[in-house]
């Protein structure tokens, strides 16, 4: 075993003399629900008592019916549901020693010494004063009699662990806090909803955004949203502001822009500390530009919905983490939080955190703007360098020529091979921007291998690509055709267009398709020049990358989906549903897609199973369904089984299940393929693409004699650019080719594996208990910077 991995054992029933109560504290924020549902299964499933603490600090202080014991069925079907079902409420009680007071001795006397707070980073710090207090607090209780000796020693160290429930992502320390992804959601719902109508009116609109004093969601929204200007509190313009703004927004008229959009966050100021309002924008706007301007305040809307997919596997991953750092913790642990590093549900000392969040204000405040951006972290600081290179004022005009195309620098091409996805789009975008200020001029490459033998080939332009972040499918156009005997063909057009480096973005076949094009390299000096892949798939099999584009849109989509289908029983007791999900033979959609919607089991190839599996899984719905819950959800990727189809599992549903729930079939299909790319897979596109540029205009350097000619042979001059191991990394084809199943084209090893436990022990799955205690894998090394 990889000497990065260890096992950590979890017996079930193993802490039966503990108890553990969560709530939630402070504004509350789209996943909380998950994160509660997940401490109390996975206490429920190690055998301590599980408790909800109503109402936030305000219900540990007046106690009663406020701290409630949980069981399963008390977080049954709630995983989807906006908000925090348990309430939040701002305590000032809570602030004074009387009312932390009242607080112990209702914990003492349910016995409870350990907490889960879910809330910012207010109530974090409330929640370590009240732990350092404890042992005072106690000694109190006994001395007015409210508690006994005895009482004191069994409760005498209480153990506290933080989740950050905050849309703002505002808590340094963790990637993503619970939350964020679905307020992003929630703004780029408005955006691409408002932009429709602007491009009929030829409109300015300015966005104000939440976020308090991060700006987090204006700058993630400028990236997703193709905004042309956005204000945040880290990076303020200096107060000349409204030239730069103008000549922005005048620019961008002038190469023929019906929209412009400008996000302000709701803590936006100048370099000398001046508030800067949508109000301030929108007058620059009228008063020198005369656009027609308007302005949309989102509010708390972008509180509101149900949680995104990501939020709710990031919040049942860090709800089963911070249950789990609780069970292991002893008199001198450290109270933590669970953050997410990379790709990873870490333990960070939440002091540590606190601390730094609190530098990023001491900096604002004395106007060290970079160090702000350096606290925020390494996310904060990638999105923000990205946002700056494609909203740079254009190149100078030697660049162009009068029909505005590029006549500078490289000769790089782009193109789909394999089936669409979103974020397709804006990785083109993204490309062609950042391209054509460096001077190159770009080619776009319509239909795929088929397309470039034709001949169906053009520029591409500054305006010929806006707008297309937003938009799903693939504008080029997509096939499935492998450069295999067309060699020939394509190494001509090569020649013909003079192309000098290959942008190719797609799916496992743009994968395969690259490294047949770079094998014939002895064979066709044409292939000779560097050639990259971005993974886009929804599928996400691809080797070399823990994600590929377009597969957290279709995840969304399947968890919609089966949101809706759950919801149409809503007046029907007692009936399961079998839902069939892409993917191939890999089951990262079925799998992440059962944990983010509550599913009771989810079929997939690289777990076999068997009839004693199926006919175990049927008897654990009717046990489930003879204990309250009305509803049961199957997933089962498309290619799980030959034999135990979809088909077949739902016909043994309804045999078996007969006089106890109903069940029905769907197959979902080409829509998970379909709707708008999330905030996700836009932001990872337009990243990676900008990457691209970089790596190619290196590679030509590096490779080019003074004759123009490129001789690229080296094998890490053929790439495949992934997400590893925390950062962005271009891996040579062949590389990858010992990681490589080609018969199920699948990767050999799949970080998502990891979760499978977790799926069975969230569903109360028979089959994690068989042996009272199973294991999970735990790698120390974070998988990827996903969020980044």
């Amino acid at each position: 075993m990889n000497s990065e991995i260890n096992q950590r054992f979890l017996a079930r029933g193993s802490q039966k003399d503990k108890g553990l109560a969560v709530f939630t504290s402070g504004g509350d924020s789209q996943g909380m629900n998950a994160a509660v549902r997940a401490c109390v299964r996975m206490a429920i499933y190690l055998g301590c008592k599980a408790y909800f603490i109503r109402e936030g600090y305000q219900g540990m202080v007046d106690g009663g019916d406020n701290i409630q014991e949980a069981n399963w069925a008390s977080v049954s079907s709630i995983i989807h549901r906006g908000g925090t079902i348990i309430g939040s409420a701002r305590c000032a009680d809570f602030r004074e020693r009387a009312g932390r007071l009242k607080a112990a001795n209702n914990l003492v006397q349910k016995g409870i010494t350990n907490l889960v707070i879910i809330g910012g980073d207010g109530s974090l710090t409330g929640a370590n004063l009240f732990r350092q207090e404890w042992s005072s607090l106690l000694d109190e209780l006994v001395k007015n009699g409210s508690i006994t000796a005895a009482q004191q020693e069994k409760n005498s160290v209480l153990h506290i662990v933080g989740l950050v429930g905050s849309i703002d992502n505002d808590f340094c320390g963790t990637d993503m806090t619970i939350g964020t992804d679905s307020a992003l959601h929630r703004i780029i719902e408005a955006i691409d909803a408002i932009s429709s109508t602007a491009y009929s009116h030829q409109r300015t609109f300015i966005m104000e955004v939440m976020g308090r004093h991060c700006g987090y969601l204006a700058l993630v929204a400028g990236l997703s949203s193709e905004a042309d200007f956005i204000f945040i509190p880290e990076m303020p313009p200096k107060v000349d502001w409204p030239d730069r703004l103008c000549t922005q927004l005048a620019q961008e008229r002038s190469a023929g822009q019906r929209l412009n959009i400008v996000i302000v966050a709701e803590g936006a100021m100048d370099r000398e500390g001046n508030p800067i309002t949508a109000e301030d924008v929108k007058k620059v706007i009228d008063e020198r530009l005369k656009h027609d301007a308007r302005i949309t305040v989102l509010g708390h809307v972008q509180r509101g919905g149900n949680p995104s997919a990501f939020d709710r596997i990031l919040a049942c991953r860090m709800g089963a983490e911070a249950t789990l750092a609780l069970m292991e913790a002893t008199k001198d642990s450290v109270p933590v939080v669970i953050s997410l590093d990379g790709n990873q549900a870490v333990r960070v000392p939440l002091m540590e955190c606190v601390e730094r969040t609190q530098a990023v204000a001491k900096a604002m405040k004395e106007k060290r703007w970079a160090d702000a951006v350096k606290l925020r972290g390494r996310s904060f600081e990638r999105n923000l360098e990205t946002y700056k290179m494609l909203t740079r004022l254009k190149p100078p005009k030697e660049c162009f020529d009068a029909a505005g195309k590029g006549i500078e620098g490289y000769r790089l091409a782009v193109m789909h091979i394999g089936a669409p996805s979103c974020g397709m789009n804006a990785a083109v975008r993204s490309f062609v921007r950042n391209a054509i200020y460096r001077g190159d001029v770009v080619y776009g490459i319509n239909d795929g291998v088929e397309g470039l033998i034709a001949g169906n080939v053009r520029e591409l332009g500054w305006s010929d690509v806006s707008g297309w972040v937003g938009q799903g499918g693939a504008y080029l156009g997509t096939k499935r055709t492998l450069p295999e005997g067309k060699f020939k063909e394509i190494a001509a057009r090569l020649k013909e267009f003079k192309i000098q480096g290959l942008l190719i973005i797609g799916g496992f076949e743009s994968y395969h398709a690259a490294g047949q094009i770079a094998d014939q390299r002895d064979n066709y000096p044409q292939f000779c020049i560097p050639i990259v892949v971005v993974p886009a798939t929804i599928s996400n099999n691809v080797p070399g990358t823990e994600f590929s584009l377009g597969c957290d849109t279709g995840l969304n989509e399947i968890t919609e989906i089966c949101d809706r289908i759950r919801q149409s029983a809503q007046g029907t007791k007692r009936r399961v549903f079998v839902i069939e999900t892409m993917g191939g033979y890999c089951g990262y959609l079925a799998t992440l897609a059962g944990l983010a919607g509550g599913a009771d089991a989810a079929y997939i190839y690289e777990e076999k199973f068997s009839i004693k599996d199926l006919q175990q899984d049927v008897y654990h719905m009717a046990s489930k369904m003879a204990e309250g819950v009305s509803r049961g959800l199957i997933l089962r990727n498309e290619k799980a089984c030959e034999n135990y189809s979809t088909d077949f599992i739902y016909r043994l549903y309804s045999e078996e299940g007969k006089g106890l729930f109903t069940c029905r079939m769907n197959i979902l299909g080409h829509m998970q393929q379909g709707g708008s790319p999330t905030p996700f897979d836009r932001n990872m596109g337009t990243k990676m693409a900008a990457k691209c540029v970089d790596w190619l205009a290196e590679q030509i350097k590096a490779n080019i004699n003074a004759n123009g000619e490129i001789t690229c042979k080296a094998p890490d001059t053929a790439t495949l650019l992934g997400i590893v191991s925390r950062q962005y990394r271009f891996t040579p084809l062949v590389d990858l080719i010992g990681e490589t199943n080609f018969d199920q084209r699948i990767p050999k090893k799949q970080w998502w594996l990891r979760l499978r436990p977790l799926l069975r022990i969230l569903a109360k799955h028979d089959s994690a208990y068989e042996e009272e205690g199973m294991y999970i894998t735990v790698e120390e090394e974070c998988a990827t910077d996903a969020v980044a």
